[in-house]
């Protein structure tokens, strides 16, 4: 913990690169970079932009030119997708500290990352699968989430998964494994409500009961994304976090309910596949914004767990 603090210090003690831009309260987008050019055109936005720390790990070169770009006048979340939390080997310790480097360098609003594992011994999948909660599962998640924050020198967001396969083994349901990571770990929690509702209608729950459950005192971000709709083995209404097109309309309402419950917690529009023209994306985001704007009036919740 001592080296936990030193490093924190050592961060706030240190010239920031870029300036400091509140993100409070603003809706965001997923930074493409094909949107550049339409994005500079547009002037300066007004909310802030999450990019994949996966995408930008070489030293240099064309992404971090775009990316110095944004960050200059926006705020920015850094979204992890393979740090592999629920692996049961240890965290691939080049790939950690090239994400530290990430941090260090781009000094982002927001750093989150997974509930999944993606790695097995030399076996890589390009999948966010999921995890039996159990007290072992639980244990090996949190200690992966304390060495990430130590190295990172500051709190991270966890983000509740999309799942479609249930195990028998779990003990706890998926609240209440979330929770006790956070009260654990001390890290914040990135609520996905795209994923509430794709969980919740593949294996039949209530999204709403899912969310009055959720620690919602401890979200530092919410995500909101499209999904598609295929049929199983059996015919059945099978969901899938797709991240190719609109949010849903029962999205929104999910949406609307928990900041009204919270207050206006920045939130990103997800899109990474069959990907718009900057207008419309910009469009999905207004929509929050408008959103979050009608309930600013409501206390933010405390959210020093996720700077």
């Amino acid at each position: 913990m001592n080296a936990n603090l030193n490093r924190v210090a050592a961060s706030a003690a240190r010239t920031l690169r870029f300036p400091v831009h509140p993100v409070a309260g603003l809706a965001g987008t997923s930074f493409k970079h094909e949107h550049l050019p339409a994005i500079l055109a547009d002037g300066k936005p007004t909310g802030f932009f999450e990019i994949h720390a996966e995408n930008h790990m070489g030293a240099g070169g064309q992404p971090h030119r775009a990316l110095e770009t944004i960050r200059r006048d926006n705020p920015v979340s850094l979204h992890g997708v393979c740090m592999s939390l629920g692996a049961p080997q240890p965290l691939d310790k080049a790939h950690l500290e090239r994400f530290q480097s990430l941090v260090e360098r781009y000094e982002p609003a927001l750093v989150s990352e997974h509930l999944a594992w993606s790695t097995h011994e030399t076996a890589y999948y390009n999948d966010l699968l999921p995890l039996p909660y159990t007290e072992a599962t639980l244990a090996r998640v949190c200690e992966h989430i304390d060495e990430v924050q130590e190295t990172i020198g500051r709190p991270m967001l966890l983000e509740n998964p999309s799942t479609y396969v249930i195990f028998r083994e779990s003990t706890m349901n998926e609240t209440e494994f979330i929770r006790a990571v956070a009260q654990r770990t001390g890290c914040g929690l990135l609520l996905d409500i795209n994923n509430v509702f794709v969980s919740a209608t593949n294996h039949g729950f209530s999204a709403l009961e899912y969310l009055s459950d959720f620690a919602l005192s401890r979200v530092g971000e919410i995500h909101l994304a499209g999904h598609a709709e295929q049929a199983d083995d059996e015919g059945d209404l099978l969901l899938i976090d797709s991240h190719d097109g609109p949010v849903a309309d029962a999205v929104w309402k999910l949406f609307e309910i928990v900041i009204g419950k919270c207050g206006p917690i920045p939130t990103l529009i997800e899109w990474d596949s069959n990907i718009p023209d900057w207008p419309i994306l910009k469009a999905e985001a207004s929509a929050a914004q408008a959103i979050l704007d009608r309930h600013q009036a409501v206390s933010l919740p405390d959210q020093s767990h996720a700077a």
